[in-house]
């Protein structure tokens, strides 16, 4: 059980079950597209193939709800074993870099599984009697977990279509639309002074957004926008991946041992450049935001531009003040499946996430709950960089100005851009 749980507000059965069959919906429409090979599919460790994503969020959901809180019998003994992810409190499970080995249980099986566990869920909170708040957290943790991982489906689809060899596209929807100008970079200033960093309490929030807190920031400059992919081939064209003096110690050695010498999904041919996108193997638009950018590649280019990124705090204070509205935010609803430029101004929600120069570290006072749950955030805070903001793989649910993302800064595959701040 977990103890000491974020304050959530009050919600209705009816309303978590509308959440829930939401969000279950969704996961499966982004899997549509698919064929039944796509779905095994697990090129890199990083990457899970779609069908373990399915499993597992419903996994969660058996688990945490229908088994702990419901008194249940499990589907299928071996699922915990298959679908259990990182939780050492739950038992025993298959090593992140075997998922692709299971052939079976089939897409079929898995399909199967996820309709009887939505079954019992609908009737779990049909018949529920007290919406207390620990089993409302849970519920609500379960429901952002599987937004998580509809981000996750399609990062993971991306990238193993985009190292097919046929660079098969994944969807027709429209999008990648020029626009016929994008904003000058340019910088808008931010006042400082003592401001509040954190998640107020009202509403859902993961543990790693408390406790609120005071920070000191001295005035600064923000980018009007996230860098293009015109700019960031006038960093590759002038020589970037070959001059040690742009790069952090560690970055530098990861360019040289992965022979890395631009974004992922980059491809030169001949003296043309092209992009892998979801919608499939395109000219390289340099009126789009740049994407699939390392920590290390970020660093290196706010160095070779004389500027830096933001603090994950600044970057906090800069939306609170600059971003009014969430009017021009691009998420996985708009099915753009690929960053663009959408009106001149700041878009600093969605689109794509932005690094910022803060190590993932515990806010003052965190703690983290006991039993399973505990294990979803605090463990992970070493040796990983805050990313915030958001991208257009992101659901519009699911966010909020104090999320805190992280990955470890060599990582690439997830729609990860460039803010600049001076």
């Amino acid at each position: 059980m977990i103890t000491e749980l974020p304050k959530t507000r009050t919600e209705t059965k009816e309303v978590l079950l509308e959440k829930y069959l939401y969000v279950r919906r969704l996961s499966e429409k982004i899997c549509q597209p698919l064929q039944t090979e796509d779905y095994v599919v697990q090129p890199i460790v990083d990457v899970s193939p779609p069908k373990w994503h399915l499993g597992h969020t419903t996994w969660f959901f058996e688990t945490f709800v229908l088994i702990e809180q419901g008194g249940m019998p499990p589907y299928h003994d071996n699922f915990s074993f298959i679908f259990n992810s990182y939780y050492e409190t739950v038992g025993k499970r298959v090593i992140r870099a075997n998922r692709g080995n299971l052939s079976r249980p089939t897409v079929e099986e898995v399909y199967n599984y996820r309709r009887h566990v939505d079954e019992k869920m609908i009737e779990f909170l049909q018949n529920v009697e007290d919406l207390r708040n620990e089993l409302l957290y849970v519920l609500e943790v379960g429901i952002h977990h599987e937004q998580q991982h509809q981000e996750l489906l399609i990062t993971d689809i991306k990238y193993i279509l985009g190292h097919n060899p046929i660079f098969p596209s994944y969807s027709d929807c429209p999008g990648l639309t020029k626009i016929r100008e994008i904003a000058n970079l340019d910088f808008v200033s931010v006042q400082g002074g003592i401001h509040e960093i954190g998640h107020d309490g009202n509403g859902f929030c993961y543990d790693n957004e408390l406790g609120r807190h005071k920070v000191l920031i001295e005035d600064f400059e923000i980018a009007n926008r996230v860098i293009s992919n015109g700019e960031y081939l006038e960093f590759v064209q002038d020589g970037g991946y070959k001059d040690f003096n742009y790069w952090l110690s560690e970055g530098w050695d990861w360019v040289n041992n992965n022979s890395v010498s631009k974004p992922m999904y980059w491809h030169q041919v001949d003296d043309d450049w092209y992009e892998y996108t979801l919608k499939g193997f395109l000219p390289l638009n340099p009126d789009l935001p740049v994407t699939h950018i390392s920590f290390f590649e970020a660093d290196a280019f706010a160095s070779w531009k004389g500027l830096r990124l933001p603090t994950e705090f600044e970057w906090e204070v800069a939306c609170n003040q600059l971003q009014p509205v969430n009017e021009n935010a691009l998420y996985v609803e708009s099915e753009c499946f690929h960053p663009e430029f959408r009106k001149n101004d700041l878009q600093i929600l969605g689109n794509v996430w932005e690094w910022t120069s803060s190590a993932y570290v515990a806010y003052p006072g965190f703690k983290k709950a006991s039993g399973a749950l505990g294990e979803y955030n605090g463990k992970f805070m070493v040796n990983q960089k805050v990313l915030r903001g958001g991208s257009i793989a992101t659901p519009d649910r699911h966010l909020r100005r104090t999320y805190r993302n992280f990955f470890q800064p060599h990582l690439r595959w997830q729609f990860t851009g460039i803010r600049l701040a001076r």
